[in-house]
């Protein structure tokens, strides 16, 4: 699951939210939350994130199953820009915890996800009164989405490390490298229909090639093993 930062402008000349962690939670889960490897931390200007512009926070390996609940925890080091001046965002309480968003979605192993957190800035702040403070109440919308659908299969003898190419026409979609047991998966290949080239690194071994592979969105292609002939 790779999870995305946008954002809708604000009236603002920067606002800087500080991320520290992404977590998620499951149904049925008595853990609780999870937190995501590989969750890029750090200070985002939102307003550098407006017209289809984003960045990755985490892209992690997850289970099976229904994701309830994605949190976003944030550090103290959040900040508005006004007039060429930097002032700090007072936090709620309620937000010191993390912020909470719902899914509700089930997700299916071999498949790449993608999380878009869409942060409303001009909604988000609030200024307290005439006090000169400002407070951050994130307003974010969040939409979770399969990107295309994926291509797994064996190749035989797992002796040989064999590339693995989905094609589509003159064009190389996607590739990868067999595993130790001689296992591929591509994903996040668009629906359509692919040819898949298998190139073994031992030249011993011939080459091979599998036509009419149907992919569909948000599901796994399994190919029939392939065995590689001298």
């Amino acid at each position: 699951m790779q999870v995305f930062l946008t954002d809708d402008p604000g009236p603002y000349e920067a606002v800087l939210v500080d991320v520290q962690d992404v977590q998620i939670n499951y149904a049925d889960d008595t853990v609780g939350w999870h937190s995501l490897p590989n969750v890029k931390a750090g200070k985002y200007d939102l307003l550098t994130l407006v017209n289809d512009k984003d960045t990755m926070l985490a892209d992690a390996s997850i289970n099976t199953g229904t994701i309830e609940q994605i949190r976003l925890i944030l550090g103290t080091e959040n900040y508005v820009k006004i007039n060429g001046q930097l002032i700090k965002l007072e936090t709620p309480s309620a937000q010191q915890s993390g912020l909470k968003l719902n899914l509700h979605q089930a997700v299916t192993a071999g498949i790449l996800y993608k999380v878009i957190l869409d942060f409303d800035a001009a909604k988000s702040i609030v200024k307290a009164g005439n006090s000169g403070k400002y407070i951050l109440k994130p307003t974010i919308r969040t939409t979770l989405e399969a990107q295309g659908g994926s291509i797994k299969g064996f190749v035989l003898p797992d002796t040989v490390t064999t590339a693995v190419l989905a094609i589509q026409g003159p064009d190389t979609i996607a590739s990868t490298f067999t595993g130790s047991n001689g296992g591929y998966l591509i994903r996040g290949l668009a629906a359509g229909t692919y040819s898949l080239s298998f190139i073994p690194n031992d030249t011993t071994f011939k080459n091979e090639l599998k036509s009419g592979i149907a992919v569909t969105t948000g599901n796994v292609t399994v190919v029939d093993t392939v065995h590689l002939h001298q």
